[in-house]
């Protein structure tokens, strides 16, 4: 399989919908971009049980027109990617599973959630 065919046949695409937990923590990089990381809490059905799952989310240079929807308890509609990043603190390798956004909506504005979900499949079923 080629490079060219993984890449047509794969995808990670994360599509999370919840609310806001807790303040987010924004970072400065030494690059000078900005980050921002915060939970999304969802509930998950599988197999009849019905739990409530916390996601961990980093968005990368939002503007601060777009943070002012990170208040806790907003409903957001959450489309990035799942990556794991590996880091050292006091000696040891540590490591993180987080969504990457690319786009935090405000869940009640559902025309930008249908084109942003519109893309997301047009992404994973290409014509």
């Amino acid at each position: 399989m080629t490079e060219t065919d993984v890449t047509d046949t794969t995808a990670n695409i994360a599509v999370v919908r919840g609310a806001v937990r807790g303040e987010p923590v924004t970072r400065v990089l030494p690059s000078g971009g900005v980050v921002v990381q915060f939970d999304v809490s969802t509930t998950v059905r599988a197999r009849g049980a019905v739990s409530n799952t916390s996601v961990p989310v980093a968005w990368a240079d939002p503007s601060s027109a777009s943070m002012a929807c990170l208040t806790e308890g907003n409903e957001l509609v959450v489309v990035g990617t799942v990556q794991r990043r590996f880091f050292r603190v006091g000696g040891a390798t540590q490591s993180r599973t987080e969504v990457v956004a690319d786009s935090v909506i405000p869940a009640r504005r559902r025309k930008q959630v249908d084109a942003v979900l519109d893309a997301v499949l047009d992404r994973l079923c290409p014509s």
